[in-house]
C-alpha cells in the first residue's frame, strides 16, 4: 500500500493528516492492521497528538465499522473534500450537453457566441497569476489559500508529465476565470478555480469546464470530478453557490467517509476537538 502522511504544526499541538489514504485493500484484515499500526508509529515518533485520516472509501456501515474497530473518533472537522460531484462522460457531447441543466446550457451558449476565449498553459509565469487570482478569490469567499510553494511543486508534477492544464478563460482580453485540471487515469478532476470579479458578469467559467470536459473525453477518461460540493440543503453554507454552478453540469453527488481522528494523546486531542468545534460554527463549513 501507500500512504502519504503530513505533519501540520498547530499551537494546540502537532498532529499527521493522511488525505485520500491510506491507499490499500481495505478488505484484507492484515493489510489494515499494519497500515494502523504504521500510522500510530509515525505520530509516536513525530510527537504528534492524533492521526487525521480521510481515506478515498464511499460512505458506508462497513467503512465506518472499520474505523471504529481501531478506536478512531469521527473528526469535528472535514479533510479535503468529503462531498464530490462526478459526472459519467462516457456519454456523446450531445449527451453531455443535453443532459446539463437549461441555465447550464444557456450559459455555455452564450460564452460562444460572445467570443469569450478559452487557453491551456503550462508554464510557470500562469502558476504564479492564477496564484494571485487565487488569493483575491480567497479573500472575497473566506476560505484560507495553499501556499505559492505548495501550488507550484504540485503543478510542476503534473505539468511535467502532461497530466495537467491551467485554463484560462477571457474575454476581449480581458481575464475572466481560471481552473486548475488534472486528467489522470480514468479521471479528470476540477482540482482549483479561481474567477475575477470581472468574471462574474460573463460566463467564462462555464464555457471553461465545458472545454476541459471535451478535453477528457478525448483522452478517453470516463468521469469528471467537478470536486468538492455543499450538501444541497445547507444553502447557508459559503460553498453553496459553487456547488450549484458545479451540480448544474449534471454530475452525481458522491460521498466519501467523513475524516477519521486516531487518537494519540487524549487530553490535547480533547483541546483540538473543542477548538475546531467552535471555530466550524464560526466559519459555517
Amino acid at each position: 500500500g501507500v500512504m502519504l502522511s503530513i505533519i501540520e504544526d498547530a499551537k494546540r499541538g502537532r498532529y499527521l493528516t493522511v488525505p485520500g489514504g491510506p491507499i490499500i485493500d481495505w478488505s484484507e484484515r492484515e493489510v489494515v492492521e499494519a497500515a494502523f499500526a504504521e500510522m500510530k508509529r509515525i505520530a509516536l515518533r513525530t510527537g504528534s497528538v492524533f492521526v487525521r485520516i480521510r481515506p478515498q472509501l464511499v460512505t458506508s456501515e462497513p467503512a465506518k465499522q472499520i474505523f471504529k474497530t481501531y478506536g478512531c473518533k469521527s473528526s469535528p472537522m472535514h479533510l479535503h473534500a468529503e462531498l464530490s460531484s462526478i459526472l459519467d462522460i462516457t456519454r456523446s457531447e450531445v449527451e453531455l450537453l443535453a443532459g446539463v441543466r437549461k441555465t447550464t446550457r444557456h450559459e455555455i451558449r452564450k460564452a460562444q457566441n460572445i467570443g469569450i476565449k478559452i487557453e491551456t498553459s503550462k508554464d510557470e509565469k500562469g502558476i504564479k497569476d492564477f496564484y494571485d487570482l487565487q488569493i483575491k478569490t480567497a479573500k472575497r469567499q473566506k476560505f484560507v489559500p495553499f501556499s505559492y510553494s505548495f501550488f507550484r511543486e504540485q503543478f510542476k508534477v503534473f505539468f511535467e508529465k502532461d497530466r495537467a492544464f491551467l485554463y484560462t478563460a477571457t474575454f476581449e482580453g480581458r481575464l475572466l476565470a481560471q481552473a486548475f485540471i488534472i486528467f489522470y487515469g480514468a479521471e479528470a478532476v476540477y482540482h482549483y478555480g479561481a474567477s475575477t470579479d470581472e468574471g462574474r458578469k460573463y460566463p467564462g467559467a462555464y464555457l471553461l469546464q465545458w472545454e476541459a470536459i471535451k478535453e477528457a473525453k478525448q483522452r478517453g477518461m470516463k468521469r469528471y470530478n467537478f470536486w468538492g460540493v455543499a450538501p444541497e440543503e445547507e444553502r447557508d453554507h459559503r460553498f453553496y453557490g459553487v456547488s450549484v454552478f458545479k451540480r448544474g453540469f449534471g454530475g452525481q453527488d458522491v460521498s466519501y467517509l467523513h475524516a477519521q481522528d486516531l487518537v494519540i494523546d487524549n487530553f490535547w486531542y480533547l483541546i483540538n476537538y473543542v477548538t475546531e468545534t467552535l471555530r466550524k460554527k464560526i466559519r459555517r463549513v
